[in-house]
C-alpha cells in the first residue's frame, strides 16, 4: 500500500469556492479520503503495537491478510477499506489506542480482511472476534453468532460465518445483508447501498433496520430525485454519483419534515430520513454533497483558525455556531441556493422555488459577510469565502417575483426573531 501527497490546484480550489467542482473535484477528493483510510489503517497496526495491546498480533496478521487479498483482488480490498463506516471505525480505534487502549479493539481488522475476501471470493479462513452477539462484515452485512470468536471461511463458491451462510445482497437464517437502491435517468445511474446495520455507519440519530415494505417508497423517491438532478442539475448529479455509495436512514424529526446529514469521518455516506418526495430528496442531496466536498477539502487545506469559542448567527440553525460550522453551513447553502436558482426555471409551482432561492441566497450572503468579518479564516479560507461571496453577489442581482421575495423575507425575519429570543443579539 503506497501513499502520496495530495495537492489541490489553484484552478480547482477556485472552482470549488464557487460551489462547483464537478466530477474532477470528486475524484480528487475521493483519492484524498482513500489515503486517509490507508494512513488510519496503518495507524491501527502501529498504535496497537506501541500501546502493547493484547490484540496487536491479531491486527498485524489481519493487515498481512489484507495485503495478500489485495495482491489478487485489489478492487475488493479497495471497496472495503474505502467503505464509509470503515473510516469511522479506523478513526475511533486510532484515537482509543492513543487515549484509552483498554477500550480499543484493533483485532477488528480481521473483519475487514474477511469482508474483502468474501467480496473477492478468495480462499480464506480467518478467526474474528464478535461483539454483542454479532459480527459486522463492512459493506456486506451482519451475522448473528453466539460465540466470542468465530471463523469466517471464504471460497470461490461462497462464504460462511461459522455455520451462517453469507448472502451479500439478501437475508438468510442468522444473516442480514445490505440492500441496494438504484436509479437511472438521462443516461446516468446512481447506486446506493442501504446501510441500516453497521454500528459505525454514521454519528447521527440513525434509524433501525428499514422494513422491506418501505423500500419501494425509497426507490420511487430516489428515481424521482435522480430524474430531477440529471435533467436540471447535471454537474451536481455527477458530484453526487461519485461522492456517495451508501445511504443511511435517519430517524424522522418529531416536528415532521426531512433531516439529512454528512460526516467527514464517513465520507461516501449520506444520511436522510424517509423522503416525502423526490424534489425534497434532490434538494437534500444537493445540500449534503457540499458538506462532503468541503469536509474532504479541509483534509488538505486549512480554512479556519482554531476555535476561540466565538459563536455566530446562522440563518439555518437555532443555535449559535462556531466559525468552522458556520463555514460548513454557508457552503452547503450556497449549493442549496444554486439548486433552487436552477430549479425555479423548471418548477411548476414557481413561487416555492423562487422563495427558496431568495431566502437561502440572501441568508448565505449574510453568513459569508459574517465569516469575512470574523477574523477566524486562514488566508486560504479568506480566498475560499471570497469566491463564495463573488457568486452570491452575482445572484443577488437576479430578480425575484415580489410575492416570493416577501415570503422569503418573512421566513428569514421569523427565524431571526426566534433566534434572538433564545440566544440574544447575534454577533455580526
Amino acid at each position: 500500500m503506497s501513499f502520496r501527497r495530495h495537492r489541490i490546484s489553484d484552478e480547482l480550489f477556485t472552482l470549488m469556492a464557487s460551489g462547483g467542482g464537478g466530477a474532477e473535484a470528486m475524484r480528487q477528493l475521493a483519492a484524498i479520503e482513500r489515503s486517509k483510510h490507508l494512513l488510519l489503517l496503518r495507524g491501527v497496526v502501529l498504535g496497537a503495537r506501541t500501546a502493547g495491546h493484547p490484540g496487536a498480533r491479531d491486527a498485524a496478521d489481519a493487515y498481512e491478510l489484507l495485503a495478500a487479498v489485495q495482491d489478487k483482488a485489489p478492487a475488493a480490498v479497495e471497496a472495503v477499506l474505502c467503505y464509509p463506516s470503515v473510516g469511522a471505525w479506523l478513526r475511533t480505534t486510532v484515537m482509543e489506542l492513543e487515549r484509552d487502549p483498554a477500550r480499543a479493539r484493533p483485532d477488528g481488522l480481521a473483519a475487514l480482511a474477511a469482508a474483502a475476501a468474501v467480496r473477492a471470493r478468495a480462499p480464506l479462513s480467518v478467526e474474528v472476534s464478535t461483539h454483542d452477539g454479532s459480527l459486522v462484515l463492512p459493506s456486506l452485512g451482519v451475522a448473528s453468532v453466539a460465540e466470542d470468536r468465530v471463523t469466517v471461511r471464504s471460497t470461490p463458491e461462497g462464504a460462511r460465518v461459522g455455520d451462517v451462510v453469507i448472502m451479500p445482497s439478501g437475508d438468510a437464517p442468522g444473516w442480514r445483508g445490505l440492500r441496494r437502491l438504484t436509479a437511472s435517468a438521462n443516461g446516468h445511474t446512481l447506486e446506493l447501498m442501504v446501510d441500516d446495520l453497521d454500528p459505525h455507519r454514521m454519528a447521527a440519530d440513525v434509524a433501525g433496520r428499514l422494513p422491506d415494505e418501505e423500500l419501494p417508497w425509497w426507490r420511487a423517491a430516489l428515481r424521482e430525485a435522480w430524474q430531477i438532478l440529471t435533467a436540471h442539475h447535471p454537474a451536481t448529479a455527477d458530484e453526487i454519483r461519485l461522492a456517495y455509495r451508501v445511504v443511511t436512514p435517519l430517524r424522522e424529526p418529531e416536528r415532521g419534515g426531512q433531516v439529512s446529514g454528512t460526516a467527514s469521518e464517513t465520507f461516501g455516506a449520506v444520511g436522510v430520513s424517509a423522503p416525502p418526495d423526490g424534489l425534497t430528496l434532490a434538494a437534500a442531496l444537493a445540500h449534503e454533497v457540499q458538506h462532503a466536498k468541503l469536509g474532504a477539502l479541509q483534509e488538505v487545506v486549512r480554512l479556519t483558525e482554531p476555535d476561540d469559542r466565538s459563536r455566530f448567527y446562522a440563518p439555518w440553525r437555532d443555535d449559535p455556531r462556531p466559525v468552522a460550522a458556520l463555514l460548513q453551513g454557508a457552503y452547503a447553502f450556497l449549493g442549496v441556493s444554486g439548486f433552487w436558482r436552477r430549479q425555479r426555471r423548471h418548477q411548476q409551482i414557481a413561487l416555492y422555488a423562487d422563495a427558496e432561492f431568495a431566502r437561502w441566497r440572501d441568508g448565505t450572503s449574510k453568513a459569508v459577510d459574517t465569516l469575512m468579518d470574523s477574523g477566524l479564516l486562514t488566508p486560504a479560507g479568506r480566498r475560499f469565502v471570497t469566491g463564495m461571496g463573488r457568486v452570491l453577489l452575482s445572484w443577488l442581482g437576479e430578480p425575484v417575483p415580489a410575492p416570493a421575495m416577501a415570503n422569503a423575507r418573512h421566513q428569514a425575519e421569523r427565524h431571526l426573531t426566534r433566534w434572538r429570543l433564545a440566544n440574544g443579539e447575534p454577533r455580526v
